[in-house]
This record gives C-alpha cells, sequence and structure tokens, in this order.
C-alpha cells in the first residue's frame, strides 16, 4: 500500500492530505507537525485572534474528527529530523517512517534581530505562530508603548491592532517609506496617512541601532539617534523559506525548495507546496508567500502525485487587513513602471500597475468591485485602457468590455 508523509501540518500540508482522500487516494497518508495543535489558519493570529475577537476553536481549519474521519494519520509536537532519500526512509523525534511520496509543506521562518542587538531580550516578539501570539497577547494594556520594527504588511498589522487597543506606537522601517519592497508609492502613502489618522508614530528611513535593557527590553537607540523607552517590542522584518531540512536531504535550493512545474523536487519521488517552494511562473521563477498559494499548489501536488501531471498555474492574490481598511491584491506587480489611481472617495481607491499597456497587478482598498474586476482581467490576460481606469465616469465593470 503507497505511503504519502507530509511534513508540515499548515495550510498547504492540510490541503494536499485533505485532496488526496478527496481524489479517492486509497493509500496511507501521515501528516507531521512540530506544533502540538491541529493544523490552524495564521492570518487571523495578527489581526481578530489577537484583538480577542476569534477564539482558539474558530482557528482551527478543520474539526480534530476530520483526521480520524479520512483515515488521516496526524502526529503533532513532531519533528522529522532526517531523510534518507536513498531507501526512502525519513526520522522523526520518535521513529522512523518508510514512504512512497514525501511532501514538504514546512512553510517559513521569521528572520529574527539579532542578538548583538538586543534581539534576544524578553519581550522581544515575533508573529509568526499561535505560541507567539499567545506569548505577547498579555502585553496589549492600553497606555503601554511598543514598538514595532518593520514596515511591511505583517508591522502594519501588528501596529493596527496595538493602536485599536489603545497603545503608543511607533513603527521603524528602515527603508525610505513603508511597503517599499512589495509596493507602490501610491500604496504607501495610503497606508501611511490611515496610520498617522490612528495616532502611529511612523518613522520612514530610520533604522534601529539597538534595543537596550537587562533581562527585559526596556528601550531603543535608532539609527537617527532617538532613544525611545519601551514596555516590549514586535519585529516584522520578513521571512524565510524553512529549507534546512530539505537541504540536509540534498534537494535542489533556489530562493525555496525548487520545484517543477508540477511541484516536484530534484528528487522525483519528493515534492514541495506553500512558502517553502519555488516555482515557474511566466519564464521567471517565483516563490508565493499566501493562503491562497498554498492552498492550491497543495492541492496540484496531491493531484499529480495520483497521476495527472499538471503544471501548477498561479493566479496570485493576497489581503491585509488593517482597522476597518481591507486590502486586496491580485496579480504581481514585478516590472511595473506605471501606477494608475482610481479614487472612488476619501477612503475606497484602487492602484493599478501597469507594464507598458499590460495590466500586472491591482491593489484594491476598501475597494472589492475594483479589487475583482483587476482580478478578472488579469487572470484572464486582459489588459484595460490606463486612461479610462482613472475615469470615474466609466462604471469598473464596463471595463472588462472596452
Amino acid at each position: 500500500m503507497a505511503h504519502v508523509v507530509v511534513i508540515g501540518a499548515g495550510q498547504a500540508g492540510l490541503s494536499c492530505v485533505a485532496k488526496l482522500r478527496n481524489l479517492g487516494f486509497d493509500g496511507q497518508v501521515t501528516l507531521i507537525g512540530e506544533e502540538n495543535v491541529p493544523p490552524y489558519q495564521r492570518p487571523p493570529l495578527s489581526k481578530k485572534y489577537l484583538l480577542g475577537e476569534m477564539d482558539i476553536e474558530r482557528l482551527y481549519l478543520r474539526p480534530t474528527r476530520f483526521f480520524g474521519d479520512h483515515d488521516i494519520d496526524l502526529r503533532l509536537g513532531e519533528a522529522v529530523v532526517l531523510i534518507n532519500r536513498a531507501d526512502k526512509t525519513l526520522q522523526t523525534t520518535t521513529q522512523s517512517l518508510d514512504y512512497d511520496h514525501l511532501v514538504f509543506a514546512t512553510g517559513s521562518v521569521p528572520r529574527r534581530l539579532p542578538a548583538a542587538i538586543g534581539g534576544t531580550l524578553d519581550a522581544v516578539h515575533n508573529i509568526r505562530d499561535l505560541k507567539d501570539v499567545d506569548k505577547m497577547a498579555p502585553e496589549f494594556i492600553a497606555g503601554r508603548r511598543v514598538l514595532i520594527v518593520g514596515g511591511g504588511y505583517i508591522g502594519l498589522e501588528a501596529a493596527a491592532v496595538a493602536a485599536s487597543k489603545g497603545l503608543k506606537v511607533t513603527l521603524v522601517e528602515m527603508a525610505d517609506r513603508i511597503l517599499q519592497r512589495v509596493a507602490a508609492s501610491q500604496t504607501s502613502d495610503y497606508f501611511r496617512d490611515l496610520h498617522r489618522t490612528h495616532g502611529v508614530t511612523l518613522l520612514e528611513g530610520v533604522g534601529l541601532d539597538r534595543l537596550t535593557g537587562t533581562g527585559r527590553v526596556s528601550g531603543a537607540l535608532l539609527s537617527d539617534g532617538s532613544v525611545l523607552e519601551l514596555d516590549f517590542v514586535i519585529t516584522g522584518v520578513g521571512i524565510s523559506p524553512a529549507t534546512a531540512l530539505a537541504e540536509g536531504a540534498g534537494l535542489d535550493i533556489e530562493n525555496g525548495i525548487r520545484t517543477s512545474a508540477h511541484g516536484r523536487t530534484s528528487d522525483p519521488y519528493i515534492w514541495a507546496a506553500g512558502d517553502c517552494a519555488s516555482f515557474p511562473f511566466r519564464g521567471d521563477r517565483i516563490r508565493l508567500e499566501s493562503v491562497p498559494n498554498a492552498i492550491d499548489q497543495a492541492e496540484c501536488v496531491a493531484e499529480n502525485i495520483m497521476g495527472a501531471e499538471k503544471p501548477y498555474i498561479a493566479r496570485p492574490w493576497f489581503w491585509s487587513d488593517q482597522y476597518d481598511i481591507k486590502l486586496q491584491i491580485a496579480g504581481l506587480n514585478n516590472g511595473f513602471d506605471r501606477v494608475v489611481t482610481r479614487a472612488n472617495d476619501a477612503v475606497s481607491k484602487s492602484f493599478w500597475y501597469f507594464k507598458g499597456m499590460e495590466l500586472l497587478a491591482v491593489d484594491a482598498a476598501n475597494a472589492p468591485r475594483d479589487y475583482m474586476v483587476g482580478k478578472r482581467l488579469i487572470d484572464g490576460g486582459k489588459s484595460p485602457d490606463p486612461e479610462a481606469l482613472a475615469n470615474l465616469e466609466i462604471n469598473i465593470k464596463d471595463l472588462m468590455r472596452l
């Protein structure tokens, strides 16, 4: 009987094993997770869960009975420590397992501040898993002072939660502007104004020199010479694909575990999906850090384990919730040379990325219709007239026909 082992009990890992059973796979299925809780949603961790608006059971992606009902051997609190590709076995912290197909769904790990600048002081927090958020939640008391290091979406979401709970929030971004790596200046401007309206102190082009304190963090020295008194710190300085185990097994690595369009690694019996995997996309090689990608790519891998030989066609989309603003993003803006703004009103705006006359992506802030139209255009390989986009006398839905 064939045995599929999936390493990583997150969104990608769960999606893969659930799809295998849905497709009628009748062999053994084992899902291994290092955490002691069943697969759960990560996006609400830094938002509704941290705000206390979602309890832990609502985080779970499936009720615990799902795994028994579908004959999935869920092994929690267990880590894979060694893979022997020659005899198709792996060693966990408790036992050895054989496999016919092995799937890496190991996700990503947060980058941490170096110990040399105070990164290991108490009350310096990362936001990545349930344990991280449970540890930091008691810090969120109105009036306390928090420093957030990093002006990407994770940092901005944490700032929104802290400000909403009445904390005094300072956010530092070493780059010239927030969101510089992922968005145009128009999107940065929108969210800068939003956070300042909510009382967040945003310092752009300012880095962290070091954190101070004895045992527990109590302050920070910034690159502009500023000195801050603090109660705690949240870091949001990016993530890296979790590839250490794959590297140890001798698999090809290229900004993640290198896979074919079908999800195969350099070993034909080993696959990868989700944050940890890099794959071909429009003549390039990319890695997507998103829930939709984790689900779709993992399900495609499951189909290919079953013999489908189906290439994965990514349709990138993302979202971010900050205060009462929902940002929805479709496409990838790599290589854009023009941004067109559609301002429906002071709050509802969308920013459309073009390369020449080709539409690449759209950032839609509280503009769900703009997002849906943009996503359909991008998925269909169509590009609207940029001038028509900015003309509010033209109904956004009519752009589908122009």
